[in-house]
């Protein structure tokens, strides 16, 4: 596989996560999560700002992300948090730091190739 077609297979990947996590209801849901671990949506819509359709909606806007996983307890749908796809981001913005780290040292080594 080309570099090229690695990065745009890495991007298409990355933008559904980036999207999820684009969103102040979204964060609040998975920071909830990651702090108190799994949860039902009565529980997660307990003190939320938005109707428990709403918080089912996010869920599974972060569900089809890779963020977060539900699971049927009973009558109830328990979401953990996925660890692993916030690895992933946090691995595809390190990607994008090195790049510009490198960049910048190229344009250093050229202003300083002008002096």
């Amino acid at each position: 596989m080309s570099r090229s077609a690695l990065a745009t297979s890495a991007i298409r990947d990355a933008a559904p996560l980036f999207a999820a996590l684009g969103d102040q209801t979204r964060l609040q849901v998975l920071a909830r999560l990651c702090a108190d671990g799994p949860d039902s949506i009565a529980g997660l819509s307990e003190h939320a700002h938005v109707t428990r359709q709403a918080i089912t909606k996010h869920l599974e806007v972060l569900a089809g992300a890779g963020l977060v996983v539900g699971k049927r307890e009973g009558r109830e749908h328990i979401w953990s948090f996925v660890p692993e796809r916030f690895d992933d981001a946090k691995g595809y913005l390190d990607r994008i730091s090195a790049q510009w780290d490198n960049a910048l040292a190229r344009l250093a080594k050229l202003v300083e190739e002008d002096d």
